[in-house]
């Protein structure tokens, strides 16, 4: 098998590693990749160096990425979740094939959802997420702060969840993608007039919850500065990372205390609404990443969310170090990147 593995700092390679399938044991299944998504945020800062890159190991050498789609191509004795021939998307790192176990995380794609579309429902489950660990109410004013492949995930879900949705970016293009994507109007973050057009947006109520998807300090501020008081911020970025210092104070009585804003953060176990060992056994996990994801690609199915428009790059897996340092380099056009792990 083949699998990207970084070194250090923007050193990954493909390795070849032996991968035995002749033998699985009773709950294990063989997967064979089709297509692998590049995190933009999250492996950019993985590739970089980073610390405490969430769900990547501490520590070199270290594999990345985790959205993975793939088709079943052996199933232990008492596999009872899919089937061969199954295409499944998993949280595995980039590889072109790799053994897991039922227990983990996999989901299995609905035979009228595109591939292209599938590989991105673990991250628009985490999009997702933000609109359930803050108790979003049906008719809120919500607004997206950083229009990634993550934050329009969340445009794209608002209004599906019945949310008032308003995008807020750093660019023209970005903006007008959001509005196709869902979002009911848009505004550049710098827009001098942004708060008059968000209460004349609101009929004067404001915004009850912004999800922060961004990590530079502006848009934390752009963040606090839009919610309306006692509202709630949603941050699911990693806030300050591979950005210039910070140089407001974040908690000032004037952007938190005075307004009593509810930040809550979203990231793995943690940041669901019921995490593990939650309020009962009755609840525990009802909005985990594998169950949400479920219900994204059954969106999917029935043709409300298409996430494979944000792809603008797709690139065969011997091409993986030219997109990670594209991505490195802030290239502006990247937005949804895909691997292929077919052999030419």
């Amino acid at each position: 098998m083949k699998i990207a593995i970084l070194h250090g700092p923007r050193d990954l390679r493909i390795e070849e590693i032996p991968l035995d399938t002749s033998s699985l044991k009773s709950k294990e299944i063989w997967i064979e990749t089709e297509i692998s998504a590049l995190k933009i945020g999250t492996d950019r800062g993985n590739y970089e160096g980073a610390e405490q890159v969430p769900g990547a190991p501490v520590g070199y050498p270290r594999w990345v990425g985790d959205s993975s789609l793939g088709i079943v191509r052996g199933i232990g004795s008492d596999v009872k979740q899919v089937k061969i021939g199954d295409r499944v998307v998993t949280r595995q790192p980039h590889q072109s094939e790799y053994i897991t176990n039922e227990s983990a995380s996999l989901v299995k794609v609905p035979e009228g959802v595109n591939s292209e579309d599938a590989v991105f429902a673990h991250l628009y489950a985490l999009s997702s997420q933000c609109f359930h660990k803050a108790q979003f109410r049906v008719g809120e004013n919500v607004a997206v702060v950083g229009l990634g492949v993550l934050g329009l995930g969340a445009v794209a879900l608002g209004p599906l969840f019945g949310g008032r949705l308003i995008a807020i970016g750093n660019s023209p293009t970005r903006l007008e993608m959001a509005k196709r994507m869902g979002a009911h109007t848009g505004y550049l973050y710098n827009d001098p007039d942004l708060q008059d057009k968000l209460d004349n947006f609101t009929n004067g109520f404001g915004v009850d919850l912004v999800i922060l998807t961004a990590n530079p300090w502006p848009a934390f501020r752009t963040a606090l500065q839009s919610v309306r008081e006692n509202g709630r911020v949603s941050i699911v970025s990693l806030l300050g990372r591979g950005e210039t210092p910070l140089d407001f104070n974040p908690l000032s009585m004037e952007l938190f205390y005075t307004k009593g804003i509810s930040l809550h953060a979203v990231s793995g176990p943690a940041g669901y609404l019921y995490p593990n060992g939650g309020i009962s056994s009755m609840i525990e996990n009802r909005y985990d990443n594998d169950r949400t994801a479920v219900h994204i690609l059954s969106l999917m199915e029935d043709g409300l969310l298409e996430p494979k428009r944000l792809i603008t790059h797709r690139f065969h897996y011997t091409k993986m170090v030219e997109a990670y340092e594209m991505a490195y380099n802030r290239e502006k056009t990247m937005l949804g990147v895909i691997f292929s792990w077919k052999e030419q």
